[in-house]
């Protein structure tokens, strides 16, 4: 042990300080945040590096097609991988299959279809079903609810896939989409609702099967989200006289709405990037628009699995498909931006108790 004395010198001068332990030059720096804060900033830059990273190699692979096709690739609706077995021509200085043409307004507007009609079904259906979990059915009939959406998301897409095209999809056809035609109203800006009700491989059960993808994606945040919903609101909007539908309406939703728009996100997200379920249902249109709700179509993700070992041996088809995937990023990041902003707009109003009172 050392005492004063051990540090003090002959000549009544003050002594260097005994070294300190291992353990005491440690303890320093780790009972600081100094790491802490290290470990979340690198965990917080990690996803945008990467994020940056997918985006700047999408964009040099994509350079290519960019270049052949121009605005074409995004206005056009011819979509052609050429003559594989043909000698190469050159192009603008870029050498290419003869014959290859890439528009791919078919598949954008075939993912924007799929994933508003998956949205437009699943979120009243989720929210009701949130809604009902928590403050209508008994709690064991809630909880096997609740268990049965976690085993439905979990569910692989090829699955849900393989049950549409040889179940789901011939009922819509047979049983359903001739019930829409023939009823709809004879009105010009319903025509898309009339005409040949196909196969059952087509832009609706794409649609309804996205929508059986997100219903349990949104159902069980928004579950989660509204059991946080204190009890005094909901019991002082009660005590003035609203009914369930009206608290549920003007205090429970808007108390969770940032929370809501977040899960509608996550649900959208799923819809814009299905890839295998979408493409066994879609029926693989790819240089046609659907003429009607019930056509054949395809979207971005459908066409990259559906066709990706056809373009792996020619650079320019790579390109194209890197194109493709870029648009797809492009269209996921605006809707996450504009998400982010309705976000923001949302959390940022009062209090809901007050409002519609």
């Amino acid at each position: 042990m050392t005492t004063s004395a051990d540090i003090v010198q002959p000549g009544g001068e003050a002594g260097n300080p005994p070294p300190r332990r291992l353990g005491g030059r440690l303890r320093g720096p780790l009972t600081n945040a100094s790491p802490i804060r290290w470990v979340g900033l690198v965990g917080a830059v990690i996803p945008l590096l990467m994020l940056l990273f997918v985006l700047t190699v999408l964009t040099v692979k994509a350079i290519p097609a960019l270049q052949y096709s121009g605005l074409n690739l995004i206005t056009g609706t011819k979509w052609n991988f050429g003559a594989q077995y043909g000698a190469p021509v050159k192009t603008n200085g870029l050498v290419h299959e003869p014959g290859e043409v890439f528009g791919a307004l078919p598949q954008i507007l075939g993912t924007l279809a799929t994933s508003a009609i998956a949205l437009i079904i699943a979120v009243p259906v989720s929210i009701g079903a949130a809604l009902a979990i928590v403050e209508r059915l008994p709690r064991r009939l809630a909880y096997g609810v609740g268990l049965f959406l976690e085993l439905l998301a979990g569910v692989p897409s090829v699955i849900i896939g393989l049950w549409g095209a040889l179940t789901f999809g011939p009922f819509i056809a047979h049983d359903i989409a001739p019930i829409i035609a023939d009823n709809v109203p004879d009105w010009s800006w319903l025509g898309f609702l009339r005409g040949d009700t196909g196969n059952g491989q087509g832009l609706l059960t794409s649609g309804l099967i996205l929508a059986i993808m997100v219903i349990p994606i949104v159902a069980a945040t928004a579950r989660d989200l509204i059991r946080g919903v204190p009890i005094l609101p909901r019991e002082g909007a009660i005590a003035l006289g609203m009914s369930d539908f009206e608290c549920a309406r003007k205090v429970t939703l808007p108390w969770v709405g940032a929370g809501l728009v977040g899960a509608v996100v996550l649900g959208l997200g799923r819809a814009l990037g299905e890839t295998i379920a979408v493409a066994m249902v879609c029926g693989v249109a790819l240089q046609s628009l659907p003429t009607n709700l019930y056509a054949a179509m395809i979207t971005i993700a459908a066409n990259l699995v559906q066709n990706i070992d056809t373009a792996i041996t020619d650079k320019m088809d790579i390109s194209a498909f890197a194109a493709l995937g870029l648009i797809l990023l492009v269209i996921t990041l605006i809707t996450n931006v504009a998400a982010r902003l309705l976000v923001r707009r949302v959390s940022g109003t009062a209090l809901p108790v007050g409002r519609g009172l």
